[in-house]
């Protein structure tokens, strides 16, 4: 009989598909999911979930926006999904609005497996962002460094499609130029979504889009300075506008309103911790 390759090489592909949907399936198995905002009904966010950072002030960076308390213009769920709307419009003495919604005070983790699958917004002067800090201070002198950072995915409009994470300590963050920090790069960051995703425990941080592995911290165990992702710590979800990074190329005020659209967040824990 002649050997027919086109016929071989479909049974290898689905071979390898099925084997693909297995080993997701099989990673599946290992997490339970703890807790999740599916974002089903219309109107502002959960407020039994989230909260709301307020202020114009920088936050630190020389960000331009002034961020919003429910206010649907800024943060809203409509048709299954989280909208987060910086505008150009002035308050107070800022020439832009947004949102910066955190779990800070209704729900924090430590360890455990983060999916967000998001749209990104485009253009020169955005900076969303899906983050997390820590809810308290247990190290050092100050809030933050000493006490960590974890990005699950930074994007900045300049450098369209490049996706960023990135953890911070006070022994290795951006202001001294040392942050643990890589880059994935994606064509539709801003035209489809994605699933930004991040594991954490108490050995590494690993954090993924889709389903690439593109970056991970590991916990040396050279002490709290470098690793001090060993407390709880809460989840943000932003658009600043400008900003140090965000505005290093300026600000194109030709494409506001801009929109980060959220379909999901899911925090899972490892069975043999979730049973515990």
């Amino acid at each position: 009989m002649k050997f027919n390759w086109l016929i071989f090489t479909a049974i290898v592909a689905s071979l390898q598909m099925s084997s693909c949907k297995n080993a997701d399936n099989d990673k599946k198995k290992n997490w339970d999911l703890v807790w999740s905002d599916e974002f089903d009904s219309n109107g502002l966010p959960d407020s039994t979930k989230w909260g709301y950072d307020i202020g114009g002030h920088g936050w630190g960076n020389n960000e331009k926006q002034y961020y919003t308390a429910s206010r649907l213009e800024n943060a809203r769920t409509e048709n299954g999904y989280l909208i987060i709307e910086a505008r150009k419009e002035k308050l107070d003495s800022s020439e832009y609005t947004s949102a910066r919604l955190v779990t800070r005070g209704k729900m924090d983790w430590l360890y455990g497996r983060f999916e967000i699958r998001a749209k990104l917004p485009s253009g020169r002067g955005t900076w969303p962002a899906i983050w997390m800090l820590p809810t308290k201070q247990s190290y050092g002198n100050n809030y933050w460094p000493e006490n960590g950072e974890i990005d699950i995915m930074e994007h900045v409009g300049f450098h369209q499609g490049f996706i960023h994470a990135s953890t911070h300590s006070i022994k290795y963050y951006w202001r001294i130029g040392t942050q643990r920090t890589d880059t994935i790069y994606s064509k539709d960051a801003s035209e489809t979504f994605h699933n930004y995703v991040m594991e954490w425990d108490p050995e590494e941080i690993r954090v993924y889009m889709d389903d690439s592995l593109y970056f991970t911290s590991v916990n040396d165990k050279t002490g709290w300075e470098a690793w001090p992702f060993d407390k709880p710590f809460f989840l943000l979800l932003n658009i600043a506008v400008g900003g140090d990074w965000g505005g290093a190329k300026g600000i194109d005020d030709s494409i506001w309103p801009q929109k980060m659209e959220v379909d999901f967040v899911r925090v899972y824990k490892r069975k043999e911790l979730s049973q515990k």
